[in-house]
C-alpha cells in the first residue's frame, strides 16, 4: 500500500489572503487580488448589513467579504443548519470587558466545527434590549446598563426586519416575551408604547463565539500601561448559538475579544491585515504568524523531531540557503541531513556529491523513490512536488537544482524517502483489491497544564495513483480507512490508534517546548502560542509494527478535515466519532485563557486563610495574576508574606461576625483598597464573608442563604418545607433531623427521628465528631463525649467550634455516597463534577476512599446534579461554587449536608486535573461578579481513584514507607497524585485525613488496581485499613 508523501495542502489553500508574501501573484486570479469566482449551491439573502460602521472596504476587501459570507452560508446549509439572521440593523450592547469573546477571524469552511463548538460550550446570555419602555415620541435614550433575562423567558428571534409599531400587532405571539409584557403594560394603564429595538426580537442573546469575516470588522487600540501591546475590539461579527444559530450583529460599544485567533494565510492583503491584527495583543491569541512561520517549515520541524526521537520523520536530504537561526546547529541525527549553501549559483559539484551520497546511504531503507520539495513559508500549500526513483540520480540533481534557483533567505531544498509501502492488513490476512493509499490527519490540542491531547484521528483514502489530499478525498474515521485496506482486527486497529495518539501528542509537546524558550517578539506577541496543531502521518513498517511517520504540520488543514468528518454537524454521530468534536478541546481551552485574562489584575479580600490544605491557593492566585488581600487571625500566618496586604483581625468568635463584619469593612476604607470581589473558602468564614460583602457593596450570596445553608438542621428543616411547585421539590432530598443544645433535646429527638441514626456538630467540618447511633443510650452518650471534648476553637481549630458546639440528630439513610461540586451564577447551573465516596469505617464517618468521575448511570448522575442545585436554589445560594454530600439511596438522592464553599480535600485539585476547570479561578470569577467562563459540558479525560491516609491507622507507614518525602518523590514522577491535608503527624480521638493519595488510569478498574498496589508497596494497605473494601464500590 504506498503512502504518498506529496503535500496534503490544495492548490490554492490561503483563508485570508490572495497574494503570497512576497507578492507573487495569485494562480487562480492573475494578480486580479479578488476572490475565486465561485457559484455556491444554495440559496439565501444578498441584502445583509456587512458593511463595518467607520470602517469602509475597498471594491476588493469588499468582495473578499461577500465571498466569505456566501461561503459561510453555504456551509450551514450543507450541514442542514438555519441561515445567518441579520441583526445588524440595532447595534448589540454588552458588558465591555466583563464578558468572554472568543474571536475568530478566518474562513468559514476550515473553523466552522470550531464555531459550532463554541456556541455550545459558551453559549452566553439572553440580555433584553431596553431600559426603560418609551411612549410614542419620546426619544429614545442611549444605551444603558439592563438587567439580564433567561433565555427561557423569550425566544422571539425570527424576524431580523425593522420593527413595526407595536400597535400593529407585528410579531404578536403567546410565546414572545415582548408581546407579555405589552399586554400587561396594557392592563396595568401604560397606554400606547414603543421599544428601543425591533419589535419581533425582544431579548437578544450575548453569544461569546465571534466569526469576523472582515480585518475591517476589527480594531486594535493602544492598552494603557502596556507599552506595545494593543487590546482587540469587535465591531461587527457573526454570532454563534447553541443548535447552530447564527446571526449578524453590530457592538455599540465594541466588545473586547478575550481570546483571538486567525487563519493565517499567505495574501499580502488579508493575510498581512490578519497578522497584524494577532500581533502583540493583550489578549490570549492561539496563532500568530511569527509562530506559523515555524511550525509550517518542515525542514524546522523534522529536525526539531528528530533532535527530541520521540517520532519518526522520512529520512531527508536539506540544502538550506541562510537558514534562520533556529536550524543552524548541524545534522539532528542520521536520518536528517542539513546543507548550507554561500549561494544558490555554482552548487553542481555539492549538490551532486550529497545527493548521490544520501541515495545510497542506510538510512532511507528499503525505500524506492524520493521527494523533492520546496521548504519554507513562501511554499506553504503549494504542490511543488517531483518523485524519482531512488536510483536516477541525475534526475534528483536536476531537480533539486531547478528548484534552488526559486529559493530566498531561510528556505530550503528537500530530498526525503517515500515511506515504504506498508502492506495491509499486517500480518497475514487477505489483500484488498486494489493497492491503497491511506493519509492520517491528526487534531491535537493545549490542554490545562500545557499538555497535549489527541482529540481527533480522520484518515484520507485513495487509490495509489490518485493519492489522497486535504480537500479532494472524503475524510473517514481511522477504523474504516484500515479496514478498507484490510486491517479490521480490533487490536491491531487499536494499537495503532494508540501509536497515533502518543505521536502526535509528542510531536505537540515538542513545539510547545521549543516555544517556551522564544521571547515574546519571536512567538508574535507575550500571549502568542499554539494551543491546536494539525499533523499529517504516513504508515510504515518498523521492527514488525505499523508505525506513523510525522510528514508535516499545519495549522487549520487537518482541523477543517475533521470538521468535515464531524458535520455530517447536524447528524447523530455513532461510536468512536460521537464521543468529543475535534475542537471541544480548543474550544475549552479558549473559555480557560479568557477566563485568566478577564481576571489577571483583580483585587480580591479573602477572609481566612486555611491550613495546608489550601496552598494552592496562593500559587494558583500568582499564576492567574490575581492581587489578593488576606483577613486571617493568627498573625503568625505563612500567607501573609503572600498577599498585598495581610489585615490581622480576630474572626473566631463568630457571634460577633454582623459587628467585626462592620470594623473589616471600615479597615478596608481606610487602607483605600479598590476590591473587584470579595469571598472565602473556609466554613468558618462563610458568613462573615457575606455580611462583608454586603457592607462593602461586592457580589456574594445573601447573608440569611449563608447563615441557612452553614446550620445542617436549619439547611434540612428549611428543606423539608418546600414542597413545590416546581415538582421535584427540595423536600424530596430532605432528611428527618432534630437540633440538639440539651440533654433534653437529646431525649426528645430520640423519639422524633427514626434510629440507628447520625450524630454530629451543626457547624461541623472534616466529619470530626460524626457518629453512628444505634439507640438513645449511644446519643446520650455521644452528645455528653462531645459537649465535653469539643467546647470551643482551641479544642479543634478550623472544624466550625467558634459557631458552638451545639449537635444535631439525623436520621441516617442507607446507600452510596456522593460529592457533588456546583458552579452557579445568576441561579443558573454552569458545572456539576460528580464523584463517589467509598464506605466509611463505622461508627465513624472519616473518609476513606473517592472516585471521579462518577461510576454512576447517566440518569443517576443527572439525578444527583439536580438534587443538588435544587437544594442549593431552595436556600437561596445563587451564586457561587458550592459542594453538595448526598447519598443515592434506592428513593433517590437524599441530602447530607450543603458546604457553600468550594469543595475542600483533593476535590479542586481533582476536578482540575481530570476537567481542566479550577473551581478556585471559578469562585474568584463570581467574587467579581463575572459569569465563570466554562464549557457547557466538560469532558473527563481519565479517572482517578484515591484513598485516605489517617495518622491512627497509618503512623508507622507515614513516618517510614509512605513518608511525605516518598509520596511526594513519587508525586513529583507522575506515580500518584498526592494532596497534602494536615502538616503534622499527630493522632488524636477527633482526627481529620493526614493526606490522600490517588492514581490515574484510562479506566476505574486501571486506576483502582494501580492504587491498590501502591497501597500494599507503601504499607497503607492492612487489616485494619483494608483498602480493597474501601475501594469495592468502585468496580
Amino acid at each position: 500500500m504506498p503512502l504518498s508523501l506529496d503535500p496534503l495542502g490544495p492548490e490554492w489553500d490561503r483563508p485570508l489572503g490572495s497574494k503570497d508574501l512576497d507578492g507573487e501573484e495569485s494562480p487562480e486570479r492573475e494578480g486580479s487580488g479578488l476572490p475565486p469566482i465561485s457559484c455556491f449551491p444554495g440559496s439565501w439573502r444578498q441584502d445583509v448589513g456587512l458593511d463595518c460602521k467607520g470602517s469602509p472596504e475597498g471594491a476588493e476587501a469588499r468582495a473578499w467579504t461577500v465571498y466569505y459570507y456566501s461561503l459561510l452560508q453555504s456551509c450551514l446549509q450543507q450541514a442542514g443548519l438555519p441561515e445567518t439572521q441579520d441583526r445588524s440593523q440595532v447595534p448589540h450592547t454588552g458588558c465591555p470587558g466583563a464578558e468572554v469573546t472568543l474571536c475568530i477571524l478566518g474562513s468559514p469552511s476550515t473553523f466552522l466545527s470550531v464555531l459550532l463548538e463554541g456556541g455550545v460550550q459558551s453559549p452566553g446570555e439572553c440580555v433584553p434590549k431596553f431600559s426603560t419602555l418609551l411612549r410614542k415620541g419620546q426619544p429614545r435614550p442611549l444605551a444603558q446598563p439592563h438587567p439580564k433575562i433567561p433565555t427561557s423567558l423569550g425566544n422571539c428571534l425570527h424576524s431580523t426586519g425593522p420593527a413595526a409599531p407595536l400597535s400593529t400587532g407585528v410579531g404578536s405571539g403567546k410565546n414572545c416575551l415582548l408581546c407579555s409584557i405589552k399586554a400587561r403594560l396594557e392592563v396595568l394603564g401604560a397606554g400606547d408604547i414603543s421599544l428601543p429595538w425591533p419589535a419581533t426580537c425582544p431579548p437578544l442573546p450575548t453569544g461569546n463565539m465571534l466569526l469576523c469575516l472582515s480585518p475591517a470588522w476589527l480594531m486594535k487600540v493602544p492598552a494603557s500601561g502596556q507599552l506595545g501591546e494593543a487590546a482587540l475590539l469587535v465591531s461587527k461579527a457573526v454570532s454563534f448559538y447553541p443548535g447552530g444559530l447564527t446571526f449578524l450583529d453590530d457592538f455599540v460599544p465594541p466588545r473586547r475579544a478575550t481570546y483571538f485567533l486567525a487563519g493565517l494565510g499567505l495574501g499580502a492583503g488579508r493575510g498581512r491585515e490578519a497578522a497584524e491584527l494577532a500581533r502583540n495583543l493583550t489578549c490570549p491569541t492561539g496563532a500568530s504568524v511569527e509562530l506559523a512561520r515555524l511550525l509550517e517549515d518542515r525542514l524546522l520541524m523534522r529536525q526539531l523531531l528528530s533532535q527530541q526521537g520521540c517520532v519518526a520523520v522520512p529520512a531527508t536530504l536539506a540544502f538550506t540557503y541562510k537558514p534562520p537561526g533556529l536550524l543552524q546547529g548541524g545534522d539532528a541525527s542520521p536520518g536528517l541531513r542539513l546543507v548550507e549553501l554561500s549561494g544558490k549559483e555554482g552548487q553542481e559539484t555539492l549538490v551532486t556529491e550529497e545527493v548521490g551520497a544520501f541515495l545510497q546511504s542506510e538510512a532511507l531503507g528499503d525505500a524506492v523513490q524520493v521527494a523533492v520539495k520546496p521548504s519554507g513559508w513562501r511554499w506553504r500549500g503549494r504542490q511543488a512536488l517531483c518523485l524519482h526513483p531512488r536510483v536516477e540520480l541525475d534526475a534528483v540533481v536536476d531537480t533539486v537544482l531547478a528548484l534552488l534557483e526559486k529559493l530566498e533567505e531561510e528556505e530550503s531544498v528537500l530530498v526525503e524517502a517515500m515511506c515504504p509501502p506498508a502492506q495491509l492488513p499486517f500480518p497475514g490476512g487477505p489483500s484488498p483489491s486494489r493497492e491503497m493509499a491511506v493519509r492520517i490527519c491528526t487534531v491535537v490540542c493545549r490542554t490545562q497544564g500545557d499538555r497535549p491531547l489527541l482529540s481527533k484521528v480522520v484518515c484520507g483514502v485513495g487509490r495509489e495513483d490518485r493519492p489522497p489530499r486535504h480537500q479532494n478525498s472524503l475524510p473517514r474515521t481511522l477504523e474504516v480507512a484500515l479496514a478498507q485496506c484490510g486491517l479490521s482486527e480490533a487490536a491491531q486497529v487499536a494499537a495503532v490508534r494508540q501509536r497515533v495518539k502518543e505521536a502526535a501528542e509528542a510531536v505537540l509537546a515538542a513545539v510547545l517546548a521549543l516555544e517556551a524558550g522564544l521571547s515574546a517578539e519571536q512567538r508574535g506577541g507575550r500571549r502568542a502560542c499554539t494551543d491546536f496543531l494539525g499533523v499529517d502521518f504516513a504508515l510504515t513498517v518498523s521492527g514488525r509494527a505499523l508505525t506513523p511517520v510525522a510528514l508535516e504540520l499545519n495549522s487549520s488543514l487537518c482541523l477543517e478535515a475533521c470538521g468535515t468528518l464531524e458535520g455530517l454537524w447536524a447528524a447523530p454521530r455513532l461510536g468512536l466519532a460521537a464521543e468529543e468534536a475535534a475542537a471541544a478541546p480548543l474550544v475549552e481551552t479558549m473559555l480557560r485563557r479568557s477566563a485568566r485574562y478577564l481576571m489577571e489584575g483583580k483585587q480580591l479580600l479573602l477572609v481566612g486563610a486555611g491550613g495546608v490544605s489550601k496552598k494552592f491557593v496562593w500559587e494558583a492566585a500568582r499564576d492567574y495574576g490575581l492581587k489578593l488581600h488576606l483577613v486571617e487571625s493568627d498573625p503568625n500566618h505563612f500567607a501573609s508574606q503572600l498577599v498585598q496586604t495581610f489585615i490581622h483581625f480576630d474572626v473566631t468568635d463568630h457571634r460577633r461576625d454582623e459587628e467585626n463584619a462592620r470594623l473589616l469593612a471600615e479597615l478596608v476604607r481606610a487602607r483605600g483598597l479598590q476590591l473587584d470581589g470579595c469571598f472565602s473558602y473556609w466554613d468558618d468564614c462563610l458568613v462573615l464573608t457575606a455580611l462583608l460583602c454586603r457592607e462593602l457593596g461586592l457580589p456574594c450570596c445573601p447573608p440569611a442563604a449563608m447563615c441557612l445553608a452553614k446550620q445542617k438542621s436549619r439547611t434540612q428543616l428549611h428543606l423539608s418545607r418546600h414542597h413545590g411547585p416546581p415538582w421535584p421539590a427540595p423536600s424530596l432530598h430532605a432528611v428527618a433531623c432534630c437540633p440538639l443544645e440539651s440533654e433534653a433535646d437529646v431525649e426528645r429527638a430520640v423519639h422524633q427521628v427514626p434510629l440507628p441514626g447520625v450524630m454530629k456538630l451543626e457547624f461541623g467540618a472534616g466529619a470530626v465528631g460524626v457518629q453512628l447511633v444505634e439507640d438513645a443510650s449511644q446519643c446520650h452518650e455521644h452528645f455528653s463525649r462531645i459537649t465535653r471534648d469539643l467546647q470551643g476553637e482551641a479544642d479543634h481549630p478550623g472544624i466550625g467550634l467558634g459557631w458552638g458546639n451545639a449537635m444535631l440528630l439525623m436520621e441516617f439513610v442507607e446507600g452510596t455516597e456522593h460529592d457533588v461540586d456546583l458552579v452557579v451564577f445568576g441561579g443558573r447551573l454552569l458545572a456539576a463534577f460528580v464523584s463517589d465516596n467509598g464506605p466509611t469505617r463505622l461508627p465513624g464517618f472519616t473518609e476513606t476512599a473517592a472516585c471521579m468521575p462518577t461510576g454512576l448511570a447517566p440518569e443517576q448522575e443527572a439525578q444527583m446534579v439536580q438534587a443538588a442545585f435544587r437544594c442549593c436554589l431552595g436556600c437561596g445560594l445563587l451564586d457561587g461554587v458550592f459542594n453538595v454530600e448526598l447519598k443515592l439511596t434506592g428513593a433517590g438522592p437524599r441530602l447530607i449536608e450543603i458546604n457553600p464553599r468550594m469543595g475542600g480535600f483533593y476535590l479542586r485539585d481533582w476536578i482540575l486535573e481530570l476537567y481542566g476547570v479550577d473551581l478556585l479561578l471559578a469562585a474568584a470569577m463570581v467574587a467579581c461578579g463575572l459569569r465563570p467562563a466554562l464549557p457547557t459540558h466538560p469532558h473527563a479525560r481519565g479517572h482517578l481513584v484515591g484513598v485516605m491516609c489517617l495518622v491512627s491507622q497509618h503512623l508507622q507507614a507515614l513516618s517510614s514507607t509512605a513518608s511525605r518525602e516518598t509520596l511526594q518523590a513519587l508525586h513529583d514522577q507522575g506515580l500518584l497524585r498526592l494532596n497534602m491535608l494536615e502538616e503534622a503527624l499527630v493522632p488524636g480521638e477527633y482526627e481529620e485525613p493526614y493526606c490522600s493519595v490517588a492514581c490515574a488510569g484510562s479506566s476505574p478498574a486501571e486506576a483502582r488496581l494501580r492504587l491498590l498496589g501502591l497501597c500494599q508497596g507503601l504499607g497503607i494497605d492492612g487489616p485494619n485499613y483494608p483498602v480493597a473494601h474501601f475501594l469495592s464500590h468502585f468496580k
